[in-house]
């Protein structure tokens, strides 16, 4: 099996993610909330396969009166952390950065990035930031071809700042109701989002 499918089995099944979604219930009611939102968040964006919206999820749909906190942490933990991700690429790239980009299968995956970022580099880094693509790519990358930082900054606060906003927004709206569908419906859920993880996955190493 190779190395990838299995992290991908032994690491995002349903059972996983229900312990995993235990201990974010668990921080939920302690003071360390923000601060393991904001440490996946950090990490995500630079070398962790996990997004944040596995713990933002729950956390909204348990005090959806601090929706706006939790976005806020978020985006500001990932951003950091693309600029993390940033700096690797700049000045750590075959030390650091490469084995990161080995580690997801992702090699090739670089110079179609850097034709993306030839084209529209401030469009690339809002698109992965946005959406399940794997950020973690994009943002090392761009360290690596010399983005500016002020356009990759600025494209992954709105990106990242928007999708997360978005969805604690949703979940805010919708209340005891979507903690209600995120415990009843768990194992439906876990699957959607490992389908979306891989699909991200997939899509990257499809440029």
């Amino acid at each position: 099996m190779h190395e990838d499918d299995t992290f991908a089995h032994e690491h995002k099944t349903p059972t996983r993610l229900r312990r995993l979604y235990n201990w974010v219930v668990h921080f939920s009611e302690t003071p360390y909330a923000l601060a393991a939102l904001f440490t996946l968040a950090f990490v995500e964006s630079s070398f962790f396969p996990i997004p944040p919206d596995v713990l933002l999820v729950p956390l909204v749909a348990l005090n959806r009166r601090r929706w706006v906190v939790f976005a806020v942490v978020a985006t500001i933990g990932s951003v950091l952390g693309g600029l993390l991700g940033y700096i690797i690429g700049f000045g750590f790239y075959e030390f650091v950065g490469k084995p990161i980009i080995s580690r997801y299968g992702l090699e090739h995956a670089v110079e179609a990035v850097r034709q993306r970022y030839a084209a529209n580099a401030f469009l690339a880094v809002f698109g992965a930031a946005f959406t399940p693509i794997p950020y973690k790519v994009f943002t090392i990358a761009a360290g690596l071809f010399r983005i500016p930082v002020g356009v990759f900054l600025i494209a992954s606060i709105l990106g990242r700042g928007g999708r997360f906003f978005i969805v604690a927004a949703l979940l805010a709206i919708f209340g005891r109701r979507a903690r209600d569908l995120v415990e009843r419906y768990f194992g439906i859920l876990s699957i959607v989002f490992l389908a979306l993880l891989v699909a991200g996955f997939v899509v990257l190493k499809l440029l």
